[in-house]
């Protein structure tokens, strides 16, 4: 979509060049790459869009789009002209999120019994949000395959004699101070093998898959140097650091980096001799692009090793090798509809012009993602952006951009161009502290960032590493860390928390094949492969299969592409856990938890724990006589959709999606450049907009984290395919009970006491029960808060008014949009009320404009002629009977579940503690009416009943947001009032506090 923008302002079309040696398939890049060539120009004049018509060939010839199926790619060094059409299986669009976000693509089965997605499934799925019978036409691109792949020297290194005696203890202190056993570690044996290897060569990268890795690694290697070798590298270090890291590294300064994938993709590192890579690389074509980095010519080949770090981890390395070598690149897919990145997108393109309906709705479906966006989609997205579903219960909820449904236009807000600039891009906000030089003169030379959590347990004057230095920390402020450069001091290590990456259908398919034919074969066969085809030195070929045979040994099968194996043991408290354990990946086997959760409570009545992995999954059952089902742990595949569904809203997977979305749709934006947000406070915020989206079906954010998770998190295809291979039998399952966890288990079981040891106390059913009903004002009571009168400031609570009504100048609205936004965030307000809150006169003469737009209607309200935002109109006239006049947008008028709920939340946000008597007046309403209302709004959690006014007499209500508030000033204004004492009163205060003044018993 930045290209179509880009196309848009330079006025003509602009030759598009994707160049990479791990992508397939190339018709799909292709498409992704070119976009659909529909369009009209921003003016609505209805021609195509500036790169939408034939395109130059490879030799200057001009290839026309073609009607046709896509040529094969096929022949080396071929050049051709690809017409691309989206070919999709026949159906409505989906309107609901089941529909439109569960949706399979084709999976079968083969005759040997394996799962295959079908490699075209990203053409052939109908796509998310799609619009019945829209088929773009796929502008021309000349794909150009080499046919030919880099030379790989790969070999995978086993540096201890079994695999299966690491974390066995070595030494056992005695005495008082004894720590307990120490425990083997794989580490003790790669540290040295890694130091030869890069003193060995000149140039070496080390990739590693986090970055606490990569600091713990760097900092070991240096320490058994004895010197500085080696640095770390990831995406943590600031951008300078890391610059001044791979210019050290070029220009032979230092030997080696230890990086995360910050090294991996479009950098080029001159000359490296050498790649090695710790644990299996999260996927085929990860680990080429890595060790691709080495020999970075032509000519010469990528030389590389692989240490893996555990037992399992051999078996997918050894996979993994072989495919490689192979250039057997999982499937790519581009995103279909982000809704998110959509309205970052469009508020962007807004903030510089003012596009019509039509050009721009042209404009977004250009870009591939977009290409088969339905209407209404777009115009829902455009909805949340011009405020239809702003709320009283999440003020932050406020318009980007103002849609004229008059003259069809959109044009961006004021300060839009400035949130789109600052909060621009898709990379999560984690939260993370910025680490910078101490000094003055320093004060923005960056060095990196670190987690939040880590900054909390940090405190000033500890040492830690970061890229393998030293540094002090000097200052801790709200927003970042102060540090000093301790040189040659030992420091802690750094940790920041990530998202695991999930292994894809086709590695997990890898591993599983691997497994089942190397069990088919003799011992001596197996070895002489694993030697030959994948690469293993014999010993780690030796330890492969050893691992295979212990397994057998445990369970009588081995979990592979076709065999599911379904392990039941005990844990210590008698317990069961039911460990499956399957090799197709994480993308599977969440949604399966998730599943398998919902499948559990309906039919036994249990709330289970689950936990998942790229190996399997584990479930914990509460103890019982009776053996864990191994049916209900494998929902129907036509019932497995709608259980996922039903779950995933309720998971923490869903929460922070949605704040991610959220984010990047410019609702939660940063205030300032690099100004920090805390983790926590963004969780916070992100749940109260879930709150508020809950009560609209049709929210796009909402569909967008359910699109997400369902399209891109998981791989609900391959799931479905699994379940039904399992029904069919082209699966099997084996189940089998054990004394003590099998290999595979153990490592299973070894992540789920991980996962819960910092867990609550609380039950799950706990967890989920409801708040207990009991009468608030008596509870005040108990607790003391019904002297409220006495402690809040009469001049706060006027104060505090003054600015929720925006009667403070600096509240004032200062233009049409201004004047817009104080309708909607105050409600209807009269000529006089509205002038009093204008800056001037001239300004608050801008209603007339959004009278002529169709924003704003005056309205007889309570008997007095008012100003309404259109947005309000429907609530005004389902609430209080308000006629309409005519021309105002259908869209606009909707009825909504309770107008009269929303008026009176209104109304409390935009004031201090008021009677019943004041909100029923405000609207001419019986108090008898308006009661229920408010006392719905209490046991909802948005309002406090109670004793709030100095010298009040009667009850009253506040929102408990401005009763914060209240008292947050309150307390500030009681503090300033207090005086100092002298210090002799000091000196007998602190004679009493100790227990000096007066003698104790006893010696």
């Amino acid at each position: 979509l930045s290209l179509e923008r880009l196309e848009h302002l330079a006025g003509r079309r602009l030759q598009r060049i994707g160049l990479s040696a791990t992508q397939r398939p190339l018709d799909e890049v292709a498409r992704f790459l070119g976009g659909a060539a529909v369009g009209v120009s921003p003016g609505g004049s209805g021609v195509p869009a500036p790169s939408g018509g034939p395109g130059p060939g490879p030799g200057g010839e001009t290839r026309s789009p073609r009607a046709s199926t896509p040529a094969d790619v096929g022949d080396s060094s071929s050049a051709r002209g690809m017409p691309l059409e989206a070919r999709s299986p026949a159906g409505a669009s989906p309107s609901a999120v089941a529909g439109a976000c569960a949706r399979t693509a084709r999976v079968e089965t083969t005759e040997a019994g394996s799962i295959t997605a079908d490699e075209t499934a990203g053409e052939e799925l109908r796509t998310e949000f799609a619009a019945p019978a829209l088929t773009p036409v796929w502008r021309p691109v000349t794909i150009v395959d080499a046919g030919t792949r880099r030379a790989l020297e790969l070999r995978i290194e086993v540096p201890v004699e079994d695999m299966a005696r690491i974390g066995e203890p070595i030494e056992i202190p005695s005495g008082p101070a004894a720590q307990g056993p120490v425990r083997s570690s794989i580490w003790t044996a790669i540290h040295p093998r890694l130091l030869d290897l890069v003193r060995e060569h000149r140039t070496t990268l080390i990739f590693v898959n986090s970055r606490r890795i990569a600091e713990r690694l760097a900092a070991a290697l240096n320490e058994l140097a004895g010197e500085p070798l080696v640095r770390a590298h990831h995406g943590s270090l600031a951008r300078a650091q890391r610059s001044e890291i791979e210019e050290a590294l070029k220009a032979g300064r230092l030997r080696a980096l230890v990086a995360t994938s910050s090294l991996e993709l479009g950098i080029d590192m001159g000359a490296v001799d050498l790649v090695a890579q710790i644990e299996a690389p999260p996927s085929v074509a990860s680990g080429m692009q890595r060790i691709g980095r080495a020999g970075h010519r032509i000519d010469a080949p990528s030389t590389g090793v692989i240490f893996p770090k555990y037992r399992g981890d051999l078996v997918a390395c050894a996979a993994l090798t072989q495919a490689m070598t192979d250039g057997r690149v999982e499937a790519t897919r581009h995103p279909r509809n982000p809704l998110d990145v959509l309205g970052q997108q469009i508020v962007a393109m807004t903030s510089v012009e003012p596009w019509s309906v039509d050009a721009l709705y042209a404009a977004v479906r250009g870009a591939a993602p977009f290409a088969e966006l339905s209407q209404t989609v777009f115009e829902n997205v455009l909805d949340l952006l011009s405020g239809r579903f702003a709320s009283d219960d999440f003020a932050e909820l406020r318009p980007r951009a103002t849609w004229d449904r008059v003259a069809n236009t959109v044009i961006g807000r004021e300060g839009s161009k400035r949130i789109a600039i600052v909060n621009g891009g898709t990379i999560p906000d984690r939260g993370l502290y910025g680490v910078f030089l101490a000094g003055s003169e320093k004060a923005h030379a960056r060095v990196g960032e670190l987690d939040e959590e880590m900054v909390f347990e940090s405190k000033v004057g500890e040492v830690f590493l970061l890229g393998a230095s030293s540094w002090r920390i000097e200052q801790i402020t709200h927003d970042r860390v102060l540090v000093s450069p301790a040189p040659g001091q030992p420091g802690k290590m750094p940790f920041w928390h990530g998202d695991a990456a999930s292994r894809p259908l086709e590695t997990g398919q890898l591993i599983g094949r691997l497994v089942r034919e190397l069990r088919e074969v003799p011992r001596s066969a197996a070895v002489s492969r694993l030697v030959r085809g994948h690469q293993l030195e014999r010993q780690a070929a030796e330890n492969l299969l050893q691992y295979l045979e212990d397994q057998a040994r445990a369970t009588g099968d081995v979990p592979d592409d076709r065999t599911l194996v379904v392990e039941r043991t005990r844990d210590e408290l008698g317990d069961w856990r039911v460990c499956i354990l399957s090799p197709l990946g994480g993308r599977v086997h969440a949604p399966w938890s998730m599943g398998l959760t919902a499948r559990v409570r309906d039919q036994l009545g249990l709330d289970v724990e689950t936990m998942w992995t790229n190996d399997g999954i584990v479930v914990r059952f509460p103890d019982s006589d009776v053996v864990p089902d191994v049916d209900a742990l494998l929902p129907s595949p036509e019932d497995v959709e709608a259980l996922v569904l039903r779950e995933l809203g309720s998971t923490a997977l869903f929460a922070a999606k949605f704040r991610e979305n959220a984010s990047r749709a410019l609702l939660l934006p940063r205030r300032r450049p690099g100004a920090r947000t805390p983790l926590w406070q963004q969780r916070k915020r992100a749940a109260d907009l879930l709150a508020v989206a809950a009560r609209f079906p049709t929210f796009p954010l909402l569909l967008e984290t359910y699109r997400e998770c369902l399209r891109d998190v998981f791989d609900m295809p391959a799931l479905v395919g699994t379940l039904r291979a399992l029904r069919d039998r082209s699966m099997r399952v084996t189940t089998v009970d054990t004394a003590t966890p099998s290999p595979f288990a153990a490592s299973l079981l070894f992540g789920f006491v991980a996962n819960y040891i910092y867990d609550g106390d609380a039950p799950l059913a706990e967890r989920r029960a409801q708040a207990l009903s009991i009468d608030q004002g008596q509870l005040r009571e108990l607790l003391g808060d019904a002297e409220l009168r006495e402690l809040l400031d009469a001049d706060v609570l006027a104060a505090v008014e003054a600015e929720l009504q925006q009667l403070e100048p600096r509240f004032r609205a200062r233009g049409t949009d201004g004047i817009h936004d104080l309708l909607l965030r105050v409600g209807a307000l009269s000529p006089d009320e509205l002038r009093a809150r204008c800056t001037s006169a001239l300004v608050a003469s801008g209603i007339d404009d959004l009278a002529q737009a169709r924003r704003a209607v005056l309205l007889p309200v309570a008997g007095v002629q008012r100003h309404v935002a259109a947005e309000d109109a429907g609530r005004y006239r389902d609430a209080l009977g308000v006629p309409l006049p005519q021309g105002l947008p259908e869209a606009l008028l909707v009825p909504v579940r309770d107008p009269l709920g929303d008026l009176v939340s209104r109304y409390a946000r935009t004031h201090a503690p008021f009677t019943i008597e004041e909100v029923a007046a405000r609207f001419e309403l019986p108090a008898a009416r308006v009661e229920p209302v408010l006392e719905a709004l209490v046991r909802r959690g948005r309002l406090v009943e109670g004793a709030f006014r100095p010298r009040g007499t009667r009850r009253e209500w506040c929102d408990v947001d401005v009763l914060a508030v209240v008292r947050r000033r309150s307390l500030a204004r009681a503090r300033h009032a207090v005086e100092p004492v002298e210090p002799r009163v000091l000196g007998r205060f602190l004679t009493h506090w100790h227990g000096i003044a007066r003698p104790r018993p006893g010696l």
